[in-house]
């Protein structure tokens, strides 16, 4: 029963790790990557639709990023889905592709950046908190219902903070390399 609750946990806590790595990689760098305008959402026949399912998400310069979609037709749906965005870009089309290029970050930028890092980074430690909070809260229900001992749940609420310790370790490694990228010149 323990082991279960510890299993769960464990899948809960690894997944707002994933959904961290996954916020943070559409942050921008000095880099282009497909990653900062994969998830945006494109209005499409009245759905918002991301844009990866929309067209195709290339990288021809190290600054600029080439938007092909496959419907010609969504190229205003999409220009629209980039300006509303947050990432400051203006996109330019021919008709065909769309390229987005992505000017130099200045030093103020790269601290805001670096600030909007740390902000998603303690997100993430919260959420595994909570994950924490839960699982202890569950143990001691079993307690309290005789489904375990007392030296069953210590040691669970040990082996939770373990866990707990080791992920926001990782979360924390995964928010100090995306902040060394960021103030990378």
């Amino acid at each position: 029963m323990i082991k279960d609750l510890m299993k769960e946990a464990e899948v809960r806590m690894t997944g707002a790790v994933q959904s961290l790595e996954e916020d943070l990689a559409g942050i921008r760098t000095g880099r282009a990557s497909p990653a900062l305008v994969e998830r945006l959402q494109v209005e499409y026949y009245g759905a918002p639709t991301p844009l990866l399912q929309l067209a195709t998400i290339g990288v021809p310069e190290p600054r600029m990023l080439m938007i092909r979609p496959f419907d010609p037709s969504t190229i205003k749906s999409i220009e629209r889905a980039i300006l509303a965005s947050d990432l400051g870009l203006t996109p330019g089309n021919d008709g065909k592709v769309i390229r987005l290029m992505l000017p130099p970050l200045t030093e103020d930028r790269r601290r805001d950046l670096a600030k909007v890092v740390h902000n998603r980074t303690e997100e993430g430690r919260v959420a595994v908190r909570n994950v924490r909070r839960d699982t202890i809260r569950d143990l001691r229900d079993f307690e309290h219902e005789k489904l375990i001992s007392e030296d069953d749940l210590k040691r669970g609420e040990e082996e939770i903070q373990k866990l707990t310790d080791r992920i926001i370790e990782t979360i924390d490694e995964v928010g100090d390399r995306k902040q060394k990228e960021i103030m990378e010149v």
